[in-house]
């Protein structure tokens, strides 16, 4: 609309307006919204500096419960689902401290056979060693953790930090634990600690 009266001044904005059915006082309304938004629309844009600068001091952890929080305390009387838009609208988003997943078995796979028949314990050193491995999530990517321990001393025998699940080099050799370190037998899956 404000592009054909731009285009044609001399067409005139009541004759525009009663061709297209439109009412002049919707025009005109719309025409003052532009210039001087209402005052919803301005105290949102109010929220939205303050909510941006709680989100950058938090240093981006914060989401909109604590951003709503934060704002209750300073004084800001304002709802929740209110601060939610707003962040959604900003595309800010706290940091959740909860894993996106979980180790889920695959149903087709065949499991590896159970060498030592679940029993954890051992009647000497070195005769069976259990592992597991872990990811611990870092602001660099996943790390990935597996220890290799004796069970029968429970000592740590290889520390395996590594930054893929795959383990070579310095990281794959036993560490000195001031036991003697074998060829490994047969590492299995940690079971009871």
């Amino acid at each position: 609309m404000t592009a054909l009266l731009t285009e044609h001044p001399h067409l005139g904005v009541e004759p525009v307006l009663r061709e297209l059915s439109v009412p002049s006082s919707t025009y005109y309304r719309w025409r003052r919204a532009e210039r001087e938004p209402c005052e919803r629309v301005r105290r949102d844009a109010e929220l939205t500096e303050q909510i941006k600068e709680i989100h950058a001091d938090s240093g981006g952890i914060y989401g909109s419960p604590h951003v709503h929080a934060v704002l209750k305390r300073e004084g800001v009387h304002v709802g929740r689902k209110r601060v939610e838009r707003l962040m959604r609208e900003a595309d800010l988003a706290g940091i959740s401290p909860r894993r996106k997943g979980f180790t889920r078995r695959d149903p087709k796979a065949t499991p590896a056979p159970d060498l030592v028949q679940r029993d954890f314990t051992a009647s000497a050193p070195n005769r069976l060693w259990v592992t597991d491995l872990t990811v611990i999530a870092t602001g660099e990517g996943p790390l990935w953790l597996s220890a290799i321990r004796d069970a029968f001393s429970r000592r740590v025998v290889v520390p395996t930090p590594a930054p893929t699940a795959q383990v070579t080099g310095p990281a794959a050799r036993p560490s000195d634990t001031g036991q003697r370190t074998p060829r490994p037998r047969t590492p299995h899956p940690a079971g009871p600690a």
